[in-house]
C-alpha cells in the first residue's frame, strides 16, 4: 500500500514536471498542460493510472476551494460590494439564459422536461478553477473581461446551494441505493425541518463574527511563536475547518472558504495567510486537472465521436453566443467582451459533482451522465485552447474594431502644444503645461478616458493621433510642440513617421517605456526622448545617496552626471546589433561612467555646488556650534 501510494505521488509529479513546462514552451498555457499531463498517464495512454483518478478527483477539488479562499482574500467586502450589480446582473442573465436556451434545445431531442430544465442548470456552469487560472496566468484579473468573469463565477457557485435544493424534487425515477445515496446525506437533515434553514444561516454567522473577531487573535498568538509551520498549520486548519462546516451543513465548500476569505481581506495577517496557502493551492489544482484529463473515457468517445464531438461543439458555441450577448448588454468592449466569453464557454467541474449528485437522486439516468461526464472533460480541455486560438486569432484582428465604432470628435483649434496620448504621463504633462497659461490639444483613443477626463474638466477629444487627417484638424499645421504619451511602443513608432512626413516643423517630444523602446526611438531620427522610468530611478537614488551620509548637492551632482552620460552613450549603443558586442559596449560605459563620476566627486569645483544646499551648511554650523 505505502510503495503503491509513493508510486501514484511520483508518476502525477513527474507527468507534471514534464508537460507543464512543455506547454508553456508552446503557449498554452499551465492548465492545458496539467490536462494533457493526466490524459498521458491516464487509461488512454500509459496505464499509469486507472479508475482511482476520479477518487483522486474528489480529493483534488479541494484546491479549487482553497483558490477561492485566496481569492476571497484579495477581495475587500467594499470591492465586492461594487461588483454586486454585475454579480447579480451578468451572472443571473447567464445562468437564466444559458438554462433556457439549453434545456430548450433539449426538448427538440425528446427529452422530458425535468430533465431538460437539470441539464440546462447544469450546463450554466462555468470552471472556476480554470478560467481563475488562466486568467491570473495571463494578468488579465483586472481587466473589465476579468472582473465580469470572476462575477459570473461567484454567482455559479452561489446558485449550486439552490440547484441541489432543486433537483430532488425534479427527479422522475426512484434514487439509487441507499449505499449510493448515503453520500448527499448530510447532519443536517436529521434536524426539523424548520430548524435547517436557521442552522445553515447561523453556520454562515459564524464563519463571519469567527473571521472578524476571534481569528485575528488567534494568528497573533500563533505569530508570537515564530514557528513558521504552525502559521502555516493554523491557515491550513482554517481552511479545512470552513469546508467541514459547510459540508455538514449542506452548502458548498468552496462558498464558505470564499467568504472566509473576504472576511479576513482586512487582516493585517492577509499576506502571511495568502503565502502559506498559496504552494499547497496551486499543487491540488494541478492535480484536479490531472484528474479530469485521465477520467476522460475515451472508449466512450470513440464508440459515440459524432455525439460526443457534436455535444461539445454545439453546447460551447450556444454558451459563446449568451456570454457575447450578455458581455454587449453589459458595454464591455469587444476585446474584453471575446475574452469573456471564449473564458467561460466551457462547462465547469461543479458539473462533476451535480451529474454525480443527479444520478444518485434519480433525476437522471446513467447513461445520460457518462456522456455528459466525457463532454464535460472535453470543454475543460478544450478551453485553454479556445482562449490561445481566440488571443492569436480574433483579438488580432477584432479587438481594436471597437476603437473604430466611435466617430472623432475633434474640433479646430489652435494650441501652440498638441499631446497625444492622455494616460498618467500624458496627464502628468498636461497638468503642468496649463498651470503655466499654455494651451494644449489633447487627443486620446480611449474613449472611455476621454469620457472620464471630460467630466474631470478637461478638454480632451476621442481620436487616433497617428491619423495625419485628425492632427490636421488639432492645429498641428500650427502648432509648435507636439507632446507624443501614447503608451503602445508601436503606435508611438507609426505617430513620429506620421508627423516627420505630414508635419516636418512640429517639434516632437516622445515617450520612451524603457531603454531598449528608446533605441528604435533614437533610429527613427528623435532627439527629443523622456524614458518614464529615468527621472524616478536617479531620485530614489539620490535620495539614497543622502540617506547613507552623501551631502545632497553630491548626489545630485552624481545623478546629474549620470543622466548626462547616460544619454550621451545611449545613441552609440543603439546603433549595436551584435548581441556579443553590445553587452561588451555596455560594459565598457559602465565602466567609464564608473571612472567619470569618481573623478569628478575629487573635482575642486564640487564645491561651488555647495551653496544651494542650504540644509547641510546649517549642519555643519550646527556642528562647529557644538564643538
Amino acid at each position: 500500500m505505502q510503495e503503491s501510494f509513493f508510486f501514484q505521488a511520483m508518476v502525477y509529479l513527474a507527468a507534471a514536471v514534464i508537460m507543464v513546462p512543455v506547454a508553456k514552451r508552446l503557449g498554452l498555457g499551465s492548465v492545458l498542460g496539467y490536462l494533457l499531463a493526466g490524459v498521458l498517464i491516464g487509461p488512454a495512454c500509459l496505464k499509469f493510472i486507472g479508475q482511482e483518478g476520479t477518487d483522486i478527483m474528489h480529493f483534488a477539488e479541494f484546491g479549487v476551494v482553497m483558490m477561492l479562499f485566496v481569492i476571497g482574500l484579495e477581495l475587500e467586502p467594499s470591492r465586492l460590494w461594487r461588483l454586486r450589480k454585475t454579480i447579480l446582473g451578468m451572472g443571473g442573465m447567464q445562468i437564466g439564459i444559458t438554462t433556457v436556451v439549453v434545456a430548450g434545445l433539449a426538448l427538440l431531442f425528446g427529452i422530458d422536461w425535468k430533465q431538460a430544465l437539470v441539464l440546462g442548470m447544469i450546463i450554466s456552469m462555468s470552471s472556476t478553477a480554470i478560467v481563475l487560472q488562466s486568467l491570473n496566468e495571463k494578468g488579465l484579473m483586472q481587466t473589465a473581461a476579468g472582473q465580469s468573469s470572476f462575477a459570473v463565477l461567484l454567482f455559479q457557485d452561489i446558485a449550486v446551494i439552490p440547484m441541489l435544493a432543486l433537483f430532488p424534487l425534479l427527479a422522475s425515477a426512484t434514487p439509487v441505493s441507499q449505499a449510493g445515496a448515503h453520500a448527499s446525506v448530510t447532519p443536517i437533515e436529521s434536524l426539523p425541518v424548520w430548524l435547517q434553514p436557521i442552522a445553515v444561516l447561523g453556520s454562515v454567522a459564524a464563519i463571519i463574527l469567527t473571521g472578524r473577531y476571534l481569528t485575528p487573535h488567534l494568528f497573533r498568538i500563533v505569530a508570537k511563536t515564530n514557528m513558521r509551520e504552525l502559521f502555516t498549520a493554523t491557515a491550513l486548519l482554517l481552511v479545512v475547518g470552513i469546508a467541514v462546516l459547510m459540508t455538514t451543513v449542506g452548502l458548498s465548500p468552496a462558498l464558505g472558504t470564499f467568504l472566509g476569505g473576504v472576511v479576513l481581506a482586512n487582516s493585517e495577517y492577509r499576506h502571511e495567510l495568502e503565502s502559506d496557502i498559496d504552494p499547497f493551492k496551486g499543487l491540488l489544482l494541478g492535480l484536479f486537472f490531472m484528474a479530469v484529463g485521465a477520467s476522460i473515457d475515451f472508449q466512450l468517445i470513440l464508440a459515440n465521436p459524432a455525439l460526443i464531438f457534436g455535444l461539445v461543439l454545439g453546447l460551447m458555441a450556444c454558451k459563446l453566443i449568451v456570454l457575447l450577448i450578455i458581455g454587449k448588454t453589459f458595454k464591455l468592449s469587444t476585446d474584453q467582451n471575446l475574452i469573456f466569453g471564449f473564458g467561460l464557454c466551457q462547462i465547469g467541474e461543479f458539473a462533476f459533482v451535480l451529474f454525480s449528485f443527479t444520478a444518485q437522486e434519480g433525476v437522471l439516468d446513467k447513461q445520460l451522465t457518462d456522456v455528459m461526464t466525457a463532454v464535460v472533460a472535453i470543454t475543460m480541455a478544450l478551453t485553454p485552447l479556445a482562449m490561445l486560438l481566440n488571443e492569436k486569432l480574433l483579438l488580432t484582428r477584432l479587438g481594436v474594431v471597437n476603437k473604430d465604432e466611435r466617430e472623432s470628435d475633434i474640433v479646430a483649434e489652435e494650441n501652440p502644444v498638441i499631446i497625444a496620448g492622455y494616460g498618467h504621463f500624458g496627464n502628468t504633462v498636461g497638468r503642468f503645461l496649463q498651470a503655466n497659461n499654455v494651451g494644449t490639444t489633447v487627443l486620446d483613443v480611449d474613449s472611455d478616458n476621454v469620457d472620464w477626463l471630460r467630466r474631470m474638466g478637461f478638454n480632451v477629444y476621442y481620436g487616433d493621433a497617428s491619423r495625419h487627417d485628425l492632427l490636421e484638424i488639432a492645429g498641428a499645421g500650427k502648432a509648435k510642440i507636439i507632446v507624443i504619451a501614447i503608451s503602445d511602443e508601436q503606435k508611438r513608432l507609426e505617430l513620429v513617421e506620421t508627423v516627420k512626413k505630414h508635419f516636418p516643423d512640429l517639434h516632437i517630444l516622445v515617450r520612451s517605456t524603457n531603454r531598449y523602446d528608446a533605441y528604435d526611438l533614437m533610429n527613427a531620427g528623435m532627439l527629443h526622448i523622456y524614458r518614464e522610468t529615468l527621472d524616478t530611478s536617479l531620485r530614489v537614488g539620490v535620495d539614497a545617496l543622502t540617506l547613507l551620509g552623501y551631502r545632497a548637492h553630491e548626489a545630485t551632482r552624481a545623478a546629474k552626471t549620470f543622466f548626462v552620460h547616460d544619454e550621451r552613450t545611449l545613441k552609440r549603443l543603439s546603433a549595436i546589433r551584435n548581441e556579443d558586442e553590445y553587452v561588451s559596449a555596455a560594459r565598457e560605459t559602465m565602466e567609464e561612467l564608473e571612472r567619470v563620476i569618481q573623478a569628478d566627486r575629487s573635482s575642486p569645483d564640487l564645491r561651488i555646488d555647495e551653496g544651494w544646499d542650504e540644509n547641510s551648511l546649517i549642519q555643519d554650523a550646527q556642528s562647529a556650534t557644538r564643538t
